[in-house]
């Protein structure tokens, strides 16, 4: 009896894409940081996308399991980093030392992009411009440059809006058996 596994790609994508642009319209400075980034941080950035990474491990695919599990801790992480010093947990990360953090993140981020250039246009897309974002916040919170951080905010609603449109196509090109929406393979 042969066992097919549903694509936990889409789940994933969606779970970083949506995350990530109600999180850069704050980092263009639409509006300040709220609960509703937080928990969309928590539950669908970070939960969803570990579930997405573990799914990815039954499927043997190393890679997937390695970004939807990494960037879903990555949103744990920074929700902690934001929500810990306000319950008076722990003291707030200085900006520069947020910089070290992003920029390890960015290098991280560099990596896993050399491992999409097998891949469709879209995924690579989606690496070298969370790459890009990774290290212009670095760059803004090295400075402290507003500039910096609202460019950056602008760059991650693009990058964000690349993995929600992929997740969206990969439903939709398996719903119908066919490309609908393309990804460049």
């Amino acid at each position: 009896m042969e066992s097919k596994l549903a694509n936990p790609a889409p789940l994933g994508l969606m779970g970083f894409g949506m995350t990530t642009i109600l999180l850069n319209i704050h980092n263009a400075g639409f509006f300040p940081i709220s609960s509703m980034i937080l928990a969309m941080g928590f539950f669908y950035g970070g939960i969803a996308q570990v579930i997405a990474g573990v799914m990815e491990f039954k499927k043997g695919n190393t890679f997937g399991t390695t970004a939807f599990t990494s960037y879903g801790l990555f949103w744990l992480t920074l929700v902690a980093l934001i929500v810990m010093p306000k319950m008076g947990l722990a003291e707030p990360t200085p900006h520069a030392f947020m910089g070290w953090y992003l920029l390890l993140w960015g290098i991280f981020t560099l990596f896993m992009f050399v491992g999409t250039l097998k891949g469709n246009k879209v995924l690579q897309f989606i690496f070298f411009s969370l790459t890009v974002l990774f290290f212009l916040l670095a760059l803004r919170d090295f400075t402290g440059s507003h500039f910096i951080g609202t460019i950056a905010g602008w760059e991650g609603i693009v990058c964000g809006a690349s993995a929600f449109y992929l997740a969206m196509a990969e439903v939709i090109n398996e719903q119908y058996g066919r490309t609908v929406l393309p990804i460049g393979e």
